[in-house]
């Protein structure tokens, strides 16, 4: 089963309902806006029944059972579980977290042809599918902004390394389902694209603070950090259906998917997205090549049609992180041995740097 089916499938139905009211075949031209005679064709009222309950939708659910990950659904706006005591505390504290911001950009355009109903409709599902998608990967949904949403990976119970690596699958695979799935859906309807920008990056212990920021009930438990600043900053550099991520998160992961902003714009001051002379400190930014990444994952497979579904053969579900990490990285490795651009450094290891020795075919050894 494809991943997004029936979140494409709700955005059709709806589509289809204005579609006949614009045109006039239920109904006079004014009830295009009405949202009665929306519910003739699409159930807007058991939609926003439905909306109330926090579950994936089936397909989705089904692909999160297979793969052996289990979202979680009891998590409060703004408030991380493993620092909610710090409501009360009245205290600070210092803990890694990688921060994702996802813009979803191009539903303004909608209002030329829909009604707001609709509008919120497919808007409201987009952002639906990206909840859930980062849930299903151990995200923490922090706040909703617009159409867009900012998140959390990471915890007192996770390793950074499995923090990015989580927050990798859910950007890419959501990434696919809107360069793709939608795109193939407004296309067939004349429809001007909708697409997303995102921005990632990681925050160590050192750089930091939890704490309640707000009054009161006006509150939420927040971070204080350059590099969540950072993630919001990236966002904007990224191109569309995009995802830059900064030098913390590269250093974590294969660095075989990325490469600098700058490469792309053509101006070297976009190789930086944060500078302080005085101090010497220059952090880069990246485009992360997520098509490459998610043709790399072993747990989910793409068809002909381009329609991503389940592997059959792969689960990443909790207890099996290290072993996924493991794999993808043997994957890699492969990868570039292939590319012959390969060298194997003095302890066996093999990776890109030219310290060591160009790795040659079937020798897997360090030459003096």
């Amino acid at each position: 089963m494809e991943i997004y089916s029936d979140y494409i499938k709700t955005i059709k139905s709806a589509i289809k309902t204005s579609d006949r009211l614009r045109k006039g075949s239920l109904g006079s031209i004014e009830a295009y806006s009405s949202l009665d005679n929306l519910e003739n064709d699409f159930d807007f009222q058991n939609y926003l029944n439905e909306s109330k309950k926090s579950e994936l939708l089936p397909s989705l659910g089904s692909f999160a059972k297979k793969i052996g990950m289990k979202p979680d659904y009891e998590q409060s706006l703004g408030a991380h579980p493993d620092f909610t005591h710090l409501k009360i505390s009245e205290s600070i504290e210092r803990h890694y977290i990688v921060s994702m911001f996802i813009d979803i950009k191009g539903s303004t355009n909608l209002f030329k042809r829909y009604s707001p109903e609709t509008v919120f409709v497919i808007s409201n599902t987009i952002q639906k599918a990206a909840i859930h998608t980062c849930l299903i990967f151990g995200g923490y949904i922090h706040r909703l902004q617009g159409d867009g949403l900012f998140v959390y990976f990471g915890g007192k119970n996770i390793t950074e390394k499995s923090a990015v690596l989580n927050s990798l699958n859910a950007a890419s695979i959501f990434s696919y389902f809107v360069k793709h799935d939608i795109r193939e859906l407004f296309n067939q309807e004349g429809i001007e694209n909708i697409y997303t920008r995102i921005g990632i990056d990681l925050g160590t212990d050192s750089d930091v603070v939890w704490a309640l920021a707000g009054i009161g009930s006006i509150s939420e438990i927040t971070t204080c950090s350059l590099h969540t600043s950072l993630a919001s900053k990236m966002q904007g550099s990224a191109e569309s259906n995009g995802i830059v991520v900064g030098d913390n998160i590269k250093s974590h992961s294969e660095k075989t998917y990325y490469s600098s902003v700058s490469k792309r714009t053509g101006k070297e001051s976009d190789r930086y997205i944060f500078r302080d002379s005085d101090k010497g400190f220059f952090y880069s930014q990246y485009d992360f090549n997520w098509p490459a990444y998610v043709e790399s994952l072993d747990f989910i497979y793409a068809d002909q049609y381009g329609k991503l579904s389940a592997s059959q053969s792969m689960s990443i579900g909790k207890g099996s992180q290290d072993d996924t990490i493991r794999l993808q990285q043997l994957n890699r490795t492969a990868n570039l041995i292939n590319s012959e651009k390969a060298y194997t450094d003095r302890n066996g290891n093999v990776g890109e740097s030219s310290n060591g020795v160009p790795n040659q075919p079937h020798k897997f050894h360090y030459g003096e």
